[in-house]
């Protein structure tokens, strides 16, 4: 682990000005909701597998229909799977005939600090799948997972096959070093040692500010270039704007997280090189068995295929299968396009949910017996 000597004695006003950026990001968010960019989610019921962590369920899904358990990176809301009709994952699977379960990580408090990769990686997504598990009969469970909630996906599959029907992971970045993206320049300006001086939490804005100067382009300017392609289309304007209330809507790190994450995946690529320990078992690609289909985005400067393909070349899965997103015009074209994007919805998602068809089909089977 870092020493953490660059925050060790972190002024006061600074630490103080990240609490007031991220109460005045929040704060802007709010603003944006009354003018009417609150995301339009789909009903939903929800349930609190565990501290850390809440699930939610869909009234409106077939009773019979197979489940998927979506995942979410741990930086902002969930509802990203959700932003509206047009752009929402949750609402593709329903019309699919799925029964779609979302993870939402929730605000960590005193007792949750000490809460790391092994609850987020593991033991919390195992409450969650055995929830559904419970709930649909399916002895086994599909993971989608984005961004880092898709790497906390492929370990959680790798540490409990018995649950995991299929993997699916959207620009989820498995590999860390040089080669690994602007991630890797994030992390190179972070230092796991900041924890000390935020102990209620990593503010959400810290993660947000460390992006914007370590780069530029890909967390700030793209913005603003993808606002410039709306502005002629009202439905993308909606979309877009909705997508920056969503940035706007952060919340805390738990301190152990964001030790583990910096320290463990992006300093030491320890899932990559197959050291990984979590709750009591060392894991990595050769523990992966479970059918993955892992998505690229070829130009991506975040999470570039170098960051991706090596490891998914390792996983021991026998069916396993790359596509590539080649991004949209008009909204969002970096980061989130793949859960937000047109093209993402009319061409990448149908190819997507075909695919956990065919992946999933046995486990339907062992479900009917």
């Amino acid at each position: 682990m870092s020493d953490g000597a660059p925050w060790a004695g972190a002024a006061p006003l600074a630490v103080w000005g990240v609490n007031v950026l991220d109460d005045l990001r929040r704060s802007t968010g709010l603003v944006l909701d009354v003018m009417g960019h609150v995301a339009r989610t789909s009903p939903s019921v929800v349930t609190a597998p565990a501290p850390g962590v809440r699930l939610h369920s869909y009234p409106g899904a077939d009773p019979d229909g197979p489940p998927v358990l979506l995942i979410p990176a741990p930086i902002k809301r969930s509802y990203v799977f959700d932003l509206d009709p047009g752009s929402s994952v949750v609402n593709r699977c329903l019309r699919h005939g799925l029964a779609p379960y979302l993870v939402e990580w929730t605000d960590p408090g005193p007792d949750e600090q000490r809460l790391g990769l092994d609850a987020y990686a593991s033991d919390l997504l195992e409450r969650c799948l055995r929830t559904v598990v419970d709930r649909t009969g399916y002895r086994k469970v599909p993971l989608v997972g984005h961004s880092l909630g898709g790497t906390f996906a492929a370990i959680c599959a790798a540490r409990h096959p018995d649950l995991v029907a299929a993997v699916v992971l959207l620009e989820a970045p498995l590999h860390f070093g040089p080669d690994a993206g602007d991630l890797a320049a994030l992390v190179s300006a972070l230092d796991s040692g900041v924890v000390d001086a935020f102990p209620r939490g990593v503010p959400g804005s810290l993660l947000t500010l460390g992006a914007g100067l370590a780069a530029p382009a890909a967390f700030q300017l793209d913005r603003w270039t993808d606002l410039l392609r709306c502005l002629d289309d009202p439905c993308a304007l909606a979309t877009y704007l909705r997508v920056v209330r969503w940035t706007l809507d952060e919340f805390r790190q738990p301190q152990q997280l964001f030790t583990d994450v910096v320290d463990r995946l992006y300093r030491r690529d320890e899932f990559a090189a197959g050291t990984l320990t979590v709750a009591g078992r060392t894991v990595g690609p050769a523990d992966l068995v479970a059918p993955v289909l892992t998505v690229v985005a070829p130009h991506s400067q975040v999470v570039p295929p170098s960051a991706v393909l090596p490891v998914h070349a390792s996983f021991a899965a026998t069916e396993k299968q790359v596509l590539e997103y080649g991004g949209d015009t008009g909204v969002v074209v970096q980061h989130l396009g793949v859960l937000v994007g047109r093209n993402a919805h009319r061409i990448l998602w149908p190819r997507i949910l075909a695919w956990l068809d065919s992946a999933t089909a046995a486990t339907a089977v062992e479900r009917r017996r």
